[in-house]
């Protein structure tokens, strides 16, 4: 029993420096707070959220077009209220012939 611990105890003082240098990079790989894990978990945080910020960029250019349109020309105006909230001029007559849910209008 000696002589194993005996082994064991001149193994770890022979290899003393590579112990500590595995055992660093492996507490800083996998348990510190820049972890590789955690970077990689941030990288994917990052792309989502660039994906996120595209949307929301096209949203709002679509709908400075849509704005700048609105400014320029007065029928694209009636076109909204005709087409989105059923609107009619005084001589005319409206018939809604889908079944479909518009989802610009509120569900009753």
């Amino acid at each position: 029993m000696k002589k194993y611990i005996n082994g064991i105890l001149s193994f770890l003082d022979h290899y003393k420096y590579l112990i500590v240098i595995v055992i660093g990079v492996a507490i800083i790989s996998f348990v510190d707070e820049n972890s590789f894990m955690r970077i990689f978990q941030y990288k994917m945080e990052i792309s989502d959220l660039k994906s996120e910020i595209k949307k929301y960029n096209d949203i709002n250019e679509n709908d400075i077009r849509q704005l700048r349109e609105l400014k320029r020309n007065p029928k694209a105006i009636q076109k909204i209220a005709r087409e989105r909230y059923f609107m009619k001029a005084d001589d005319e007559d409206i018939f809604v012939l889908s079944d479909d849910i518009n989802p610009n209008m509120p569900q009753k």
